[in-house]
């Protein structure tokens, strides 16, 4: 990751559908471009649900694909072909959807969900996202740290919509931690919130096909990072704070009536 169930059968197909789709995607959202810092979660106490060992995300996953398989290839090629994209609308959709918190993707699911996830209305829920941001830190940077895969553009100076820094030399591609925090999230929220299912899924599946557009992941880091994030979020139904948070979680949407503010029209 940048610096730093019941719905789960369906889910892991829905993984893996979505990363065989195309680059578009739904309208871009006006773009704040001062939104495109790397992930730095807000301050927060909190800890994850999860603790280290409750789940082998490199056991479960398996190795990445290597550069000469057929499916390195394809990886390859989606990156130089999605170069050609940069400084276009969905790049700079790209570049927000980065920050997963300061008005970026957490912003979308709200404007999308049609309520604010926020301390006032929906604590609870505000709450459960943090928690699994951690938890993706927990499950998904041992099988990073395992395979240890360098990010494509690495050794490449093809544009990229983040600043390249140090960092990335040494921070894995595989399995994506955006991707995986996204899908998760979208798993959750359409769990609490089923009637607005398809638009949290769709949501869920832009955040990380934009690291793809973004240059700084690969297509099989995007699909291992939602394959994990589905095996993470059906470990996190055994887990009685998880299912109390969850259930407090849904009451708070149910009930919430303020709209979220500067959402697209």
């Amino acid at each position: 990751m940048i610096r730093s169930f019941s719905i789960v059968a369906g889910a892991v197909m829905a993984a893996g559908l979505a990363a065989c789709a195309a680059t578009s995607a739904p309208d871009a959202p006006p773009v704040d471009e001062s939104l495109a810092a790397p992930l730095n979660p807000l301050p927060t106490d909190l800890t994850g649900y999860l603790a280290h060992g409750d789940l082998d995300g490199a056991a479960l996953l398996g190795p990445p694909p290597t550069p000469g398989s057929l499916t390195g290839q394809a990886d390859r090629a989606r990156y130089e072909e999605t170069r050609a994209l940069a400084g276009s609308p969905r790049w700079k959709q790209a570049v927000v959807e980065n920050d997963l918190w300061g008005g970026g993707a957490l912003k979308q699911y709200a404007c999308k969900l049609g309520v604010a996830i926020d301390e006032k209305q929906t604590p609870t829920a505000l709450k459960i996202m943090h928690r699994v941001e951690l938890d993706v830190r927990t499950v998904g940077k041992p099988a990073k740290d395992h395979y240890n895969r360098p990010r494509p553009m690495i050794g490449d100076d093809k544009p990229i919509c983040l600043p390249r820094e140090d960092w990335m030399k040494t921070n894995a591609s595989y399995p994506s931690g955006h991707s995986m925090t996204g899908w998760a999230w979208a798993l959750i929220l359409a769990e609490l919130a089923p009637a607005k299912a398809d638009d949290m899924l769709a949501v869920g599946k832009q955040i990380g096909e934009s690291r793809i557009i973004c240059g700084v992941h690969y297509a099989s880091d995007i699909e291992a990072g939602r394959t994990l994030a589905s095996a993470m979020v059906a470990r996190l139904h055994g887990d009685p704070q998880f299912q109390a948070d969850m259930k407090k979680a849904r009451t708070e949407i149910a009930r919430a009536k303020a709209a979220p503010s500067g959402c697209a029209a």
